[in-house]
Order: structure tokens, then sequence, then C-alpha cells
């Protein structure tokens, strides 16, 4: 073990109650509501089941799950080329200000590279202005020409209902 040195790796099942408890977290954080058992059970089978619908990495200082991502492709027709998603980046409250959240997005700049991907993307709510100081830092551009559209609940089974 590298001590206080942080390992990214790809999760694994055993990694799932850590795991879980890290979205928790970050629902907290962001004032929105944590998944409940069966959303917890449903996130287990969705990145460790037959037919994994999102990949994970996460990473370990002194043998703790201190830190997520959450990520698959997606495509750009315009590109002609897959794009990384990345749909969560977590990292504890207790192992911030270490750089994790920056080895993070640099492991996954480098898989998107290494898979040919002509985009790597991410949203930032509007009100986490240290997070899009912090993106901004790395390069990233924030865009303000696209809204992102969501159809869910009710509305989501009345559009798609026959």
């Amino acid at each position: 073990m590298h001590g206080d040195s942080p390992i990214i790796r790809a999760a694994s099942p055993q990694d799932g109650a850590a795991f879980i408890a890290l979205v928790r977290a970050l629902a907290a954080f962001e004032a929105l509501p944590a998944p409940d058992e069966a959303g917890a059970a449903r996130l287990l089978e969705d990145a460790f089941g037959p037919r994994p619908r999102f990949e994970l990495r996460v990473v370990e200082l002194a043998g703790e799950l201190v830190a997520y991502a959450v990520f698959f492709e997606t495509y750009s027709t315009f590109v002609a080329r897959p794009s990384l998603y990345l749909e969560d980046l977590f990292v504890s409250a207790a192992a911030r200000g270490r750089g994790i959240g920056k080895l993070l997005l640099e492991h996954l700049a480098r898989l998107a590279v290494e898979r040919g991907c002509g985009r790597f993307e991410w949203a930032v709510l509007d009100w986490n202005e240290n997070a899009q100081r912090f993106y901004r830092g790395l390069g990233a551009r924030i865009s303000t020409e696209w809204h992102l559209c969501r159809v869910d609940g009710e509305a989501l089974r009345r559009l798609g209902s026959p």
C-alpha cells in the first residue's frame, strides 16, 4: 500500500458499500435526495451486473475509498467520435485539498484520449462557483450556448406512453 498516495483504480463489487456511502455524501452536499435502498441496489447492479451501464473509478487513500467518478461514452455526430461523459465526480470532505479531483480528471482525460474520444464533458451546478473556477483552471470551457433538457417522473411516463 502506498500510504498517503492516492490510488485510482476501477471499482470492484467489494467497493459497493463505500461507493453508495460516497453517493449519499454527494447528495447531501448538493441538497438532493439520496438513493434509497432500492436505488442503491440499482446503482450496484448497473455498476457491477452482467450489463454495466456506466464505468466507475474509485480513489483509495490509506486503504479507504475517498472519491469516485461515474462516467460513460456518448457520441458526437458533429465530431464523428465518441465523447467521454462524466456523470459524477465526488471527493469526500476529509480528503479534499489533496489534488484528488484533479488526479481523477486527468485520469479520465487520458482514458478519453486513449479511446479516441473527441470530447470530455460534464455538467457543473450554477451555484458551485468553486468547482467552476477549478474546472476553468484545468482548461474547461463552461458552455452557455447549450441548455440541459430533462424529462423525468410523470412527464417522462406521459411522453413515453403509446
